[in-house]
């Protein structure tokens, strides 16, 4: 990864809309210092982009693919790569 930073991009899939899961998301984001957003699609997947350290896009994944995440994950495709930049903050779409 560049010294920019790194972006994560994470399709998470299960019963993840309606049960607060793009709040939990925005919250442990911000804890992590990272931006970016997590937005709803229409076929119940979550869409998650994330920017910062790399070891922080790597505690989100691994807190999106654990137990503590809410609702039920039933996978998590994802995929790390340089930081592009652009977000302030973390934000709910």
């Amino acid at each position: 990864m560049s010294d920019g930073g790194s972006r994560l991009t994470a399709w998470v899939h299960g019963h993840v809309q309606g049960v607060g899961f793009r709040w939990a998301t925005r919250v442990r984001a911000l804890e992590l210092g990272l931006t970016g957003y997590a937005k709803n699609y229409t076929d119940g997947r979550v869409l998650v982009i994330a920017e910062g350290p790399a070891a922080a896009c790597e505690e989100l994944l691994a807190w999106l693919e654990g137990p503590d995440a809410p609702g039920s994950v039933s996978t998590v495709v994802s995929e790390v790569g340089d930081a592009r930049g652009g977000y302030e903050g973390f934000l709910r779409k």
